[in-house]
């Protein structure tokens, strides 16, 4: 049965939910009130080995399990993640802080991974080439690559693992699940899901601790790993890159991201500020592709920002629990401090507070992370929100002249995931999308993310796809058999 808001979980270890080796546990808090609101084991590098092992034990006959019934498991999954939405969406917002409406549509796009991968493992089709020597046989096998890692963020801590367990599954891989150690309550009701779907043991585990270090140092010193899937900060990644050289371990990275959002003069204003507060205010800031750098063109720029302070200001902030709450708190006072020096940053530099721009301290706010959704315009490119990533609710403005001029600005960036751009200009629609260096581009919508298309960044927002057909490539290997003297 499923856990609830203030229940313990546990280790999901070769089909059976335990406790840590050392029977070591940590408290789970709500950024909103500071109260805690559940507890997990503290894994050990003994729990992660035997994550591992109960892996490694399941591959065999889940990677021989017929396609069609692996799908079967992948698809009731969803069913199941659906069916209990409320509960999980009532976790999520009570350990990560996001809108309770917002968390139940994190479960339904979670599921559709599922889903969507459900289908996939059914067409990982091989080939027959043509031979040089007609006597022979050059047959093309895609078999899984073996046991995985999946790392995944708090920002978003159903979706993001679904996303790599989803096409692992399809692939015939098995997997050990290391959450965020600031959301974990919610992996495990979305693995629970899963084992409920009739997963045999072993094929999912789950592995929480405090040690993230120690956590990548067991899987990676452990051969019997053999691909790591990560979404987090470049810095992050850059050290599992390293790390992977040892055995040259396959890695999918989806990593940090300082997406611009262009709208140029001939862009619907009511429509590019509905997509830009969609972007950038989701998940109070606090996702890999919202806007963190916006560019309006000079002769739309004055109409534009009054339009968009306006709306931001009717943002309302608070618990995300409590109804008509748009922006909740961001998940730790760590967050609300970088905003903070982001903003006060670009204000010393001579960018003009539009509003907000402060800590929300009193009253509800008192025991929480808050930061009151924040506009500034002329934003300069030496300024910190003009080339790091905020990952809260502030949007800075900068003004360009020609396209030319916008799109140096945007490519301006050691990041490469997402863009965005507004026109009814079919042309520049064209042009500017082809010109953007990014692995994903909006043109005309704040929201692009989907379960069957591919999500991924170039640059150094990583590489690999996650979703769509080219996400199950992420866990095949690709083998050649030359059958010699079959005869014609």
């Amino acid at each position: 049965m499923a856990v609830s808001t203030g229940q313990e979980e546990q280790l999901l270890i070769g089909g059976r939910w335990v406790g840590a080796e050392d029977g070591k546990r940590f408290d789970v808090t709500n950024p909103a009130t500071g109260d805690v609101v559940g507890s997990i084991p503290n894994g050990s590098a003994g729990d992660v080995q035997a994550a591992i092992a109960a892996a490694a034990a399941a591959l065999d006959d889940w990677k021989a399990m017929p396609a069609i019934a692996r799908a079967r498991i992948l698809r009731r999954s969803a069913d199941l993640m659906r069916e209990r939405k409320d509960e999980i969406a009532a976790v999520m917002t009570a350990e990560q802080g996001k809108p309770l409406a917002e968390a139940a549509g994190e479960v339904e796009y979670a599921a559709s991974f599922m889903e969507w991968f459900g289908g996939e493992a059914e067409r990982v089709y091989g080939q027959v080439v043509p031979p040089l020597n007609p006597a022979n046989r050059a047959l093309v096998l895609r078999q899984p690559v073996g046991v995985v890692a999946a790392i995944t963020p708090w920002n978003f801590p159903a979706a993001m693992m679904t996303r790599k367990l989803g096409p692992a599954m399809a692939a015939g891989c098995t997997s050990v699940v290391k959450p965020a150690s600031a959301t974990p309550l919610t992996a495990a009701l979305m693995l629970r899901a899963i084992e409920d779907a009739g997963a045999p043991p072993g094929v999912v585990n789950l592995v929480t601790s405090r040690s993230a270090g120690m956590v990548a140092e067991t899987i990676f010193s452990d051969r019997r790993v053999r691909k790591i899937s990560f979404t987090g900060s470049t810095e992050v990644g850059k050290d599992l890159i390293r790390r992977s050289a040892d055995q040259v371990k396959r890695l999918s990275l989806e990593l940090g991201g300082h997406a611009p959002y262009l709208i140029f003069d001939d862009a619907d204003l009511e429509e590019a500020t509905a997509g830009l507060i969609a972007s950038k205010f989701r998940n109070a800031g606090q996702t890999c592709v919202c806007a963190n750098r916006v560019y309006v063109q000079k002769g739309i720029y004055k109409e534009f920002v009054d339009l968009l302070g306006q709306k931001v200001a009717k943002l309302v902030v608070g618990p995300g629990d409590r109804p008509g709450v748009n922006v909740g708190p961001l998940i730790d006072s760590r967050g609300v401090d970088k905003a903070d020096e982001h903003v006060q940053d670009a204000l010393s530099r001579g960018a003009r507070l539009v509003t907000g721009g402060s800590r929300l301290t009193d009253g509800e706010f008192a025991r929480g992370s808050f930061y009151a959704p924040t506009v500034l315009e002329d934003v300069t490119p030496e300024m910190l929100i003009s080339y790091e990533e905020t990952f809260g609710p502030v949007a800075g403005i900068t003004k360009f002249g020609s396209e030319e001029e916008a799109l140096r600005l945007a490519n301006d960036s050691i990041y490469g995931l997402c863009a965005y751009f507004h026109t009814r200009d079919y042309a520049r629609l064209l042009r500017v999308a082809e010109k953007l260096e990014y692995g994903i581009i909006g043109v005309n919508t704040g929201i692009i993310s989907a379960a069957s298309v591919p999500f991924g960044g170039v640059k150094e927002s990583g590489y690999g796809r996650e979703g769509g057909s080219d996400g199950i490539d992420e866990y095949l290997d690709t083998k050649y058999v030359l059958v010699a003297g079959v005869g014609i």
